[in-house]
């Protein structure tokens, strides 16, 4: 099977000059990319979901759990990130363990990943953004904040037919203009808006802290109702497995790796610190979520927040969170759309896609037809694709990436044990083993029809990698031109 060798993928981190990615990112900067595609608005509705659903007051066990099964998959991905410091992330792990085809498959996961990701997000940040500007009674047409195929019932009971979502596709062009002009813009920008939203979540947690009612702790795990998964040990397991899916994107880190200044001490300090950071905030947000509210009250509800905010005198707090919604989205559809054009310069450069994609501009030393292009097709798939259309496939094809980031680790260590790593994954066999086993269980937990999903998708991709990429593979014309010269 075709596969690079980790000497071709150094040669390819050493490159310098102009066709290169600009080298800008340092570990505080890794950090702030990591927090700011895991703490999105998933936060501040799931927690919710999790508690009054499957785990109760033990949310904050769910949330460990989950931690425990990323930080498997996290350790991974930090040694390959410090082995093979570019771009490209799981994709460019893939080819150097598993050949070719298995990197195409990852990548084109990764591109479903991050696409339909920052899609869905923009849409959800129009919705919010309607709401916050009702707030001040500015009032956006409805046709023009919803896609052709959803409709609305006005005030008067007069129901219209969205046009475009409008707010969503310039969100998506906005955020591309700033990804075009640089990363070290983007990361200032990046580390901004974390900054913001991170403080929201301070503020929540230190003012419900004095409101916490030790009674709704009571019983702390509520006892199973003899369906597995509603609540008892089951309830945290299923639990776990709702709010994981709040931690996915750490991985986005390891695809700037070829744009951080001494990427093998400072890959390892991005993935590991972004999760440590969101772990810890996060069980502190469920723990007073759930005392500040019943978890009971949760039922049902997709603004758990709110309800909680009712139970103490910070009225203010509501639409404080929404602008913090606004402002977690915000950060997650750069960091999407950051990762995935980083994906595409990696399949491009080795010929699996044209050439217009690893293309750098002479100044801004960026991807910035790659940006440009997929910002305007994403752009087009907010506004005019109701958000109904998506729904677990992102969590599918990060998982499956995962799966397969923790059997490179396998593989890599018994086929290159002595070479040089910046950061080694700990407890080798066990841990790749454990994230494998954790992330396949929840792969399995998903859905029949997120299942056919990816089939349909991943048969598109095939399509794509035989009639083009396999043709134009600049390491397969190599092997074929060095055959034909020892023939």
């Amino acid at each position: 099977m075709l596969k690079k060798s980790l000497e071709l993928l150094r040669l390819e981190a050493a490159e310098t000059g102009s066709n290169t990615l600009k080298r800008s990112l340092g570990g505080f900067s890794l950090i702030a990319i990591g927090i700011g595609v895991i703490i999105g608005a998933g936060l501040f509705s799931l927690t919710g979901i999790a508690a009054a659903n499957n785990a109760g007051p033990a949310v904050t066990l769910s949330f460990l759990v989950a931690a425990v099964g990323c930080a498997f998959s996290a350790l991974c991905y930090a040694e390959f990130a410090s082995m093979v410091p570019v771009a490209g992330s799981a994709y460019t792990y893939s080819y150097a363990t598993m050949g070719e085809l298995f990197a195409w498959i990852i990548g084109w996961d990764l591109i479903l990943e991050y696409s339909v990701g920052a899609a869905t997000v923009a849409i959800s940040w129009s919705q919010y953004l309607v709401r916050v500007l009702a707030k001040f009674n500015l009032h956006i047409p409805a046709r023009l904040v919803m896609s052709p195929f959803e409709t609305a019932t006005l005030a008067d009971g007069a129901v219209v037919s969205g046009l475009v979502n409008v707010p969503a596709m310039l969100i998506v062009l906005a955020i591309t203009a700033i990804i075009i002009r640089g990363t070290s813009g983007s990361a200032w920008f990046n580390a901004l808006v974390v900054t913001l939203k991170v403080a929201v979540v301070l503020v929540f947690i230190a003012l419900g802290w004095q409101y916490i009612d030790p009674a709704n702790y009571q019983p702390y795990i509520p006892q199973n109702t003899g369906t597995f998964g509603e609540f008892g040990l089951s309830g945290i397991l299923r639990g776990a497995g709702v709010v994981f899916f709040v931690f996915i994107g750490f991985d986005i880190v390891a695809t700037m790796a070829q744009e951080t200044k001494n990427p093998q001490r400072n890959m390892p300090i991005g993935i590991i610190g972004s999760l440590l950071v969101c772990t810890v905030l996060f069980v502190l947000f469920g723990h007073v979520l759930t005392g500040v509210a019943n978890y009971t009250e949760f039922k049902n509800s997709a603004a758990p927040v709110a309800i909680a905010i009712e139970k103490t005198p910070y009225g203010w707090l509501s639409s404080a969170i929404i602008v913090a919604i606004l402002i977690g989205y915000t950060s997650v559809i750069l960091v999407d759309l950051m990762g995935q054009s980083r994906v595409f310069f990696s399949m491009s450069k080795d010929g699996l896609l044209p050439k217009i994609f690893s293309e750098i501009h002479p100044i801004f030393r960026t991807p910035h037809k790659s940006n440009l292009l997929l910002g305007l097709f994403i752009s087009l798939f907010a506004g005019f694709v109701p958000i109904s259309v998506v729904g677990e496939m992102t969590s599918i094809g990060t998982l499956l990436a995962f799966v397969m980031v923790c059997l490179g680790i396998l593989i890599m260590r018994k086929k290159e044990p002595n070479a040089p790593r910046g950061f080694r994954t700990p407890w080798v066999p066990v841990v790749p083993i454990l994230g494998i086993l954790t992330c396949l269980l929840m792969m399995v937990s998903l859905p029949l029809d997120t299942w056919l999903r990816l089939f349909v998708w991943l048969a598109i991709g095939l399509a794509i990698y035989y009639g083009y990429g396999k043709k134009h593979s600049k390491l397969r014309q190599a092997a074929e031109a060095e055959n034909h010269l020892s023939s």
